[in-house]
C-alpha cells in the first residue's frame, strides 16, 4: 500500500474523476488570488520512483520526469506565472555511475530540444535560459544547451530557466571572481576594491542578475532542505516541500503548493 501511495499519490485509478473535478476547482481558487510571478522547483525523486515502480533500465525514471516538465511548463502558463525556474542537474549528479550520466544527458538533451519547440497552451513560444557549469557538460548536452537558448532566446512567452551542471556555491564564487576582474579591468586598486563590493555589486555578477528572484520554491522527493540550489536568490522565498515524487507529481500537487503560497503572509525578512 505504501508503495502505491508514493507512484500514485492521490489515491486509487477508480479516484481519478474526483480528483480531476478537485483540480479544476483548486485551479479556480487560485486565479482568483494573487500569483507569484515567479516558481522554481528541484525536480527530486526520479530514480527511487524508478525504483519503486520496478524499473531498472538507468533512464528510466530521468525520462518520465523529463516528461513531467513539459507538463509543468502547461500549468504554469496557464496560472500566468512569468517565469519558471528548474534545478534539473547538479554538480554532484555528475559523479554518479557513467552509465546513469550518459543516459541522464541524453534524456535532458532530447528534452531541451523539445521544451524549445514547445508552445503554451495558448500558443505562445517558450523563452529558454540555461546556467550553471556548462564548462563540466558532457558535450552533447552543453550542445543542445546551447542550441536552445540560441533559437528561443527572443521569443515573447514566459521564461524557463534549466540549472545544469548548477551549485549555488560555484554560483558565489564565480560571482566574485566576475566582480573582481570586474573592477581590476576598472583599474580600481587592490586595497579600495573592498569598498566596491556590496550586494548589489555581486548581484550583479550572478548568472541570474537579469532575473527576479524566486517567488516560491517547490522541492519533490520528500527532502526538506534546498541542497545549495539558489542561495543567494532565495533569501526571502517562500518554500513548498512535498513528499511526492518529481514523476509522479500532478497539476493538483502544484495548485497546492501555489495556494499555500497565496495564503502566506511574506514578511522579506522584516
Amino acid at each position: 500500500m505504501a508503495r502505491l501511495r508514493l507512484l500514485v499519490p492521490a489515491g486509487s485509478l477508480a479516484l481519478a474523476p474526483v480528483y480531476r473535478v478537485y483540480t479544476r476547482r483548486l485551479r479556480s481558487l487560485v486565479l482568483s488570488r494573487p500569483m507569484p510571478h515567479h516558481v522554481a522547483v528541484i525536480l527530486d525523486g526520479n530514480r527511487r520512483w524508478a525504483s519503486l515502480a520496478g524499473l531498472r533500465e538507468p533512464a528510466a525514471g530521468h525520462r518520465r520526469g523529463a516528461d513531467k516538465l513539459g507538463e509543468l511548463v502547461d500549468w504554469c502558463a496557464c496560472l500566468g506565472i512569468e517565469e519558471l525556474t528548474v534545478w534539473a542537474l547538479s554538480i554532484e549528479n555528475l559523479s554518479r555511475p557513467s552509465q546513469e550520466v550518459t543516459a541522464l544527458t541524453q534524456v535532458l538533451s532530447e528534452e531541451l530540444e523539445r521544451l524549445g519547440r514547445r508552445t503554451t497552451p495558448s500558443g505562445a513560444p517558450v523563452r529558454i535560459r540555461v546556467f550553471g557549469r556548462l564548462d563540466v557538460l558532457p558535450a552533447p548536452l552543453a550542445e543542445a544547451a546551447w542550441r536552445v537558448e540560441r533559437g528561443t532566446g527572443n521569443n515573447p512567452g514566459m521564461c524557463l530557466n534549466v540549472a545544469l551542471g548548477y551549485s549555488g556555491r560555484d554560483e558565489l564564487v564565480a560571482a566574485t571572481q566576475g566582480l573582481v576582474r570586474s573592477l581590476a579591468s576598472e583599474g580600481v586598486p587592490p586595497d579600495e576594491m573592498a569598498e566596491r563590493i556590496d550586494a548589489e555589486a555581486i548581484r550583479r555578477h550572478l548568472y541570474t542578475a537579469d532575473h527576479t528572484d524566486p517567488d516560491l520554491i517547490i522541492r519533490t522527493s520528500g527532502e526538506m532542505r534546498l541542497s545549495g540550489f539558489l542561495p543567494w536568490q532565495s533569501s526571502h522565498s517562500e518554500f513548498y516541500f512535498t513528499d511526492v515524487y518529481w514523476p509522479a507529481f500532478r497539476e493538483l500537487d502544484f495548485l497546492r503548493a501555489v495556494r499555500t503560497y497565496q495564503q502566506r503572509e511574506r514578511r522579506f525578512g522584516r
